[in-house]
């Protein structure tokens, strides 16, 4: 149940059959139970109380697909808002003109203000690189219904009033700075699948960007984004009862603390690496790609570690997604690790899963890192 509410989504859980596992159910997934985490959240998100109730009868699926971006036309903005660092690109017809990276730190910052000037000052330097802006297109970590912030860690040290007066609607007020132009926010991860589906040229497309967290998103078989939550950094991959917490949740074995710079940490003790802790999380990140690269074997191990994590995972997540392609973007492939990780996933699912016949792809080195800004300009439609 938990790993089709962060994929799918919803505020309501129907259960038919075994009363007893009903009883279980609702009783976990309730203000007092052990997934009151799941309840608060996707209470607030939905804005009505969530809850699981018993039917004879269950009802159909309800998805609500639509096509994804690869809008091309016109002058573009695409901003990509990451947990430790945003970029930027400007896109002239489907050309990219432009683009940066700028280091920040939103998941530590209570004013509103800080994160509002950063998206602002991104979009304006990518707009003094075209003659005008046509459309401006967002690719952020969390949840966004009609381009407002229903939930996202970017976010979180901002408190509750602030949140509901100056975040919810923060790309839209963004965007206005820059022009009265169609805006489109989407899931990073949404993105990443986006991203994935055009470099191919192909659908069923599951993204996975391996950063700050985990974000996932999905371009199904017929090429439209699903309107899922894909958030996978929150589905269980690890049911070991000393897995990793995740310090937001407070569960164990989420996807997060094995697809991030999360993981890379939390393995370098185990790979005899140290790590200084005054060092912020990329930063640490960074250390351990600077000893891969000078072939330091415990860094190596670190990755071929994680790779076998996503090689299991990746069966499991082929449960819920018809896959043909697994698109990997995000700080923590970049690099020699990135080829570890991918060669350690396909090995797992060569060996172990020899019925699954997905495809898992790196991208070329530059699109990893600012490939999803450009996706993100394709997304609004215009004329």
């Amino acid at each position: 149940v938990k790993s089709i509410l962060w994929m799918k989504g919803g505020w309501r859980v129907y259960i038919s059959g075994d009363h007893d596992m009903y009883d279980y159910i609702r009783e976990c997934f309730s203000a007092d139970g052990c997934q009151a985490f799941d309840w608060d959240y996707f209470s607030n998100i939905y804005e009505r109380p969530f809850e699981v109730v018993y039917t004879d009868t269950l009802p159909e699926a309800k998805d609500s697909p639509r096509p994804a971006g690869g809008h091309f036309n016109g002058c573009r903005i695409g901003f990509d808002a990451g947990g430790s660092d945003r970029k930027v690109s400007a896109v002239i017809n489907g050309e990219s003109v432009y683009s940066e990276e700028v280091v920040w730190f939103p998941k530590t910052q209570s004013d509103p203000a800080y994160h509002f000037d950063g998206i602002v000052s991104a979009m304006k330097t990518a707009a003094s690189k075209m003659p005008r802006v046509d459309a401006i297109g967002v690719s952020s970590a969390g949840v966004y219904i009609n381009n407002h912030t229903m939930s996202a860690s970017l976010f979180l040290k901002v408190g509750p009033e602030d949140y509901e007066k100056y975040v919810k609607d923060i790309y839209i007020r963004a965007a206005k700075e820059i022009g009265d132009v169609p805006l489109t926010v989407c899931n990073d991860g949404d993105v990443t699948a986006l991203a994935g589906a055009m470099s191919l040229g192909e659908d069923g497309i599951l993204g996975i960007a391996m950063g700050t967290s985990e974000a996932g998103g999905y371009v199904d078989m017929k090429g439209n984004i699903t309107g899922w939550l894909n958030e996978l950094a929150f589905v269980p991959c690890d049911l070991a009862p000393g897995a990793m917490v995740d310090e937001w949740s407070g569960d164990i074995g989420c996807g997060v603390k094995y697809f991030s710079q999360d993981a890379v940490i939390k393995l370098a003790p185990a790979a005899g690496i140290e790590l200084d802790p005054a060092l912020s999380p990329a930063e640490k990140l960074k250390v351990v790609q600077g000893k891969m690269e000078q072939g330091d074997a415990g860094a190596r191990a670190i990755y071929e570690t994680i790779g076998v994590y996503l090689g299991y995972t990746l069966a499991f997540y082929a449960m819920f997604y018809d896959i043909n392609h697994v698109l990997l973007m995000g700080r923590v492939t970049s690099g020699e690790g990135g080829d570890l990780v991918l060669g350690k996933a396909q090995e797992v699912l060569r060996a172990e899963y020899p019925e699954l016949k997905m495809q898992v792809n790196l991208p070329d080195e530059k699109s990893r890192r600012v490939g999803q800004s450009v996706a993100a300009a394709s997304l609004p439609q215009i004329g």
